[in-house]
């Protein structure tokens, strides 16, 4: 993992927002300002994300396409299904 202690603190920020959106709704305010702060919340999760699969393309992936044969197709595979879910999310 490249960015473990970046990660660890973005997700630590988000784990305070998701905290905030929770307040938000007990409180009853404003339904477009907590659907501002889900749309927040949503693209910091897709921002370590990306990061985590560029990670993954980088380390995990090219060192299996660089050894080749079988482990390379299935690391492949695994990064392709991982893309389609983060595309349908």
């Amino acid at each position: 993992m490249g960015n473990k202690e970046g990660y660890l603190r973005r997700l630590k920020r988000i784990e305070g927002q998701a905290r905030g959106l929770h307040r938000m709704i007990e409180e009853e305010q404003y339904c477009i300002d907590i659907l501002t702060q889900i749309s927040a919340v949503t693209k910091a999760l897709q921002s370590v994300a990306l990061g985590l699969l560029d990670d993954h393309m980088a380390h995990c992936v090219l060192a299996a396409a660089q050894a080749g044969g079988e482990a390379a197709e299935e690391k492949m595979a695994e990064a392709s299904e991982a893309i389609a879910r983060l595309v349908r999310s």
